[in-house]
């Protein structure tokens, strides 16, 4: 029988003027991230948490159980088109724990034992070097690919060091580009000249943290000699260069991105004699690729273009290129119009077609869109899934799909987008038992009365009296959204040992397009809280769970979501993971990252927009005497997005007002806080140990 809660309850608070100001937070020490006595704290409160959590005698099987599936051989290799058919990938696995890069071919790649050629191995090289190298990635200059900037960042941080690389010899380039350690990108325009936005020194930095200048770099010349093309805002969040190119790698035009808020762009061309021109597009809109000479552009607002054509927020479009460069009044060409519960996922171009991963209420389907009329055909695949757009091929129309469901393990195809042709390349093996397991649908009405949508997986037979262990997962925000997908780590730590796994799909998210997700910015950001309590309300209602079984996880933004239950209905959860968090929204905009956020959030420096953020930050809204229950909060000393500071003086506060708190931080690792896949392990076993010991023990046993 479901059980009655009540509706609603206190909501946001008013602050009580605790950590207002930097005078009035007793823990802002602790933001000093590498600093003696901040780091002592740390390592003291590891201690105590490590030596709860490794003590209790399902650490040890969560955690060998975590290492298996991390470890796993078994996975599908995440696979990319290159020159001349090759395919590369990045592998890890306990062989290799930094990772290798590699190739093989595409008849290879086919079989289930593909011959794999070591291009880079990244634990070779951090050995040699004497590094703690973290692979990020790779750009080759097209067509041949031979030449690429590869990343590399000292423990995981955001920032890089990039250097030339040969694919050919498999080595770096003896006197070839390096680009110090710097956040921000590099973009090969030729052989010979880079179009690079870096940490030039003093003044070369946004607000954010992140370069405001884009400039020219000839081989031969220091970082310090390149021309400057492009200066943004000390307000902006970040500048940077990338080129267009046809599928034969020409270059069609290059071009310069200038964020003027998280979500705010603007588009310039850059000319041949170094000038710039504006390019008339919405302020809110993603340049999505070239293909058949036509540029594809995603709305991410209502406009009104040039012509007078008038478009909606996820409209995708295109122009004939180089006729729109030429005069911006050219007629747009509507390519997809979404309806009210869907939306466009992802895009990706091959050859001679636009493929599309389009959602409708949360299950998804891949169409491929002829450039020459727009006409479109759905891919034959699974439906009723969660459909991803994989590597495309420049040389032909191939394009890799992933394919998966909550219950179903991933399976990759591969499509020809100009037949239609689908075939299955290669599928997991199930990494749990789903032997009784189900997936539903439903529900929940937010306070404001609109419907929110989530996913509950659960046992067929299991008890409707609010007795079933149930983690609910949430994150709320960047126009991120949750879509179904297999998580062997869940399956196995968590819906294997009977619990119930939930995820809600708020606005803030992409889940129903841009409308979805501006539904819940700056002012609005409550309501994404409110959709979060009412999905927990219906599963409670439901019978699903009740209080003392009821738990919830969120990261990053989903962090600053946890942080939110926590303060407004702890009387709804009896557990919360709050992984990486920001929870000191008054002075986020002043930590690392933090200010490129402020298009999300708001201003806290404004006061009329301070107000609504201080309605509902976690850190100043803590109070004594609530039912909290104890938390458990992680983070990373090298996340370099997210500053460790928010977990810390989260951590902290509560202690201080007498909460039982379990904190761990990897001292390691950057914003995914995991630098090797040993460290991923031991942060699940301990998650899941702790949800097991919140929601599957007896009060008695916690």
């Amino acid at each position: 029988m479901a059980q009655t809660v009540p509706a609603s309850a206190s909501g946001p608070a008013v602050s009580s003027g605790f950590a207002t100001s930097d005078a009035t937070d007793p823990y802002i020490w602790l933001e000093d991230v590498e600093g003696e006595r901040a780091m002592d704290w740390v390592k003291a409160h590891n201690a105590t948490s490590l030596g709860v959590l490794q003590g209790d005698p399902r650490y040890q099987i969560l955690h060998d159980q975590a290492l298996e599936i991390v470890q796993s051989r078994d996975r599908i290799p995440s696979p990319g088109f290159s020159h001349g058919g090759a395919i590369t990938n990045f592998w890890q696995d306990a062989q290799h724990v930094r990772g290798i890069w590699r190739r093989t071919t595409l008849d290879s790649y086919r079989t289930a034992e593909p011959q794999w050629e070591t291009v880079l191995d990244v634990d070779a090289l951090s050995a040699a070097e004497g590094a703690n190298w973290v692979y990020k990635g790779a750009n080759c200059l097209p067509p041949e690919e031979r030449y690429c900037l590869v990343s590399l960042s000292n423990g995981g941080k955001d920032a890089v060091t990039i250097r030339e690389f040969d694919t050919v010899t498999k080595t770096f380039v003896e006197g070839g580009i390096v680009l110090p350690e710097s956040k921000g990108g590099a973009a090969w325009i030729d052989r010979d000249t880079l179009l690079i936005s870096r940490d030039f020194g003093e003044g070369s930095l946004t607000d954010s943290g992140y370069p405001r200048t884009v400039r020219l770099l000839k081989r031969g010349q220091r970082v310090d000699q390149a021309v400057q093309v492009f200066e943004g805002q000390q307000t902006d969040v970040s500048v940077g260069g990338f080129t267009l190119r046809d599928a034969d790698g020409a270059v069609q035009a290059v071009l310069i991105n200038r964020g003027v808020g998280f979500w705010d762009d603007e588009n310039y061309l850059l000319n041949a004699d170094g000038t710039t021109t504006k390019l008339e597009l919405p302020t809110r809109a993603d340049i999505s690729g070239l293909v058949g000479g036509k540029l594809i552009v995603s709305m991410k607002q209502d406009w009104t273009a040039p012509s007078g054509q008038e478009f909606k927020s996820g409209d995708v479009v295109a122009w004939p290129l180089q006729t729109w460069l030429a005069d911006q009044k050219t007629r747009a060409e509507l390519v997809i119009r979404p309806g009210e519960r869907e939306a466009v996922e992802a895009l990706n171009v091959t050859r001679n077609r636009l493929v599309v991963a389009l959602y409708e209420n949360v299950r998804g389907s891949v169409y491929v869109y002829d450039p020459a009329n727009w006409s479109r055909s759905r891919l034959d695949l699974p439906q009723n899934v969660t459909v991803g757009i994989g590597s495309a091929s420049e040389a032909d129309d191939k394009v890799f799909v992933t394919v998966a469901g909550y219950l179903n393990p991933s399976s990759l195809w591969l499509a020809d987008a100009a037949t239609g042709q689908a075939d299955q390349l290669k599928s997991l093996p199930g990494k749990f038992d789903t032997t009784g397991l189900t997936v539903d649908q439903f529900e929940a009405r937010s306070a404001d009365g609109t419907m929110i949508p989530y996913f509950v997986v659960h046992r067929e037979n299991a008890p409707n009296d609010g007795s079933n262990p149930t983690l609910l997962y949430g994150y709320g925000g960047f126009e991120s959204s949750l879509l179904p997908s297999y998580s062997a780590t869940i399956g196995k730590l968590w819906l294997e040992r009977g619990g119930v796994y939930v995820i809600a799909n708020t606005r803030g998210g992409g889940e129903f397009g841009p409308r979805w997700h501006e539904a819940a910015l700056q002012e609005n950001r409550q309501r994404a809280h409110e959709d979060f309590q009412a999905v927990a309300l219906d599963l409670i209602a439901r019978g699903i769970t009740s209080q003392p079984h009821l738990g919830v996880m969120g990261g990053s933004q989903g962090g600053l979501f946890m942080g939110a239950m926590l303060t407004q209905r702890p009387d709804l959860i009896n557990a919360a993971v709050i992984q990486v968090p920001l929870f000191d929204m008054l002075r986020f905009h002043k930590l690392l990252a933090g200010a490129s956020w402020i298009g999300e959030y708001g201003n806290p420096d404004i006061p009329e927009e301070r107000a609504w953020i201080e309605r509902y930050s976690p850190y100043q809204n803590l109070r004594a005497g609530q039912p909290y229950p104890e938390v458990f909060i992680h983070t990373s000393t090298k996340d370099d997005r997210v500053h460790p500071g928010h977990a810390r003086k989260a951590a902290a506060r509560l202690e201080e007002l007498g909460y039982p708190v379990l904190f761990y931080e990897n001292t390691d690792g950057g914003h995914a806080a995991g630098a090797n896949l040993r460290e991923t392990a031991r942060r699940l076993a301990l998650e899941y140990t702790y949800l097991s010991r919140r929601l599957m023990d007896t009060p008695a046993q916690q």
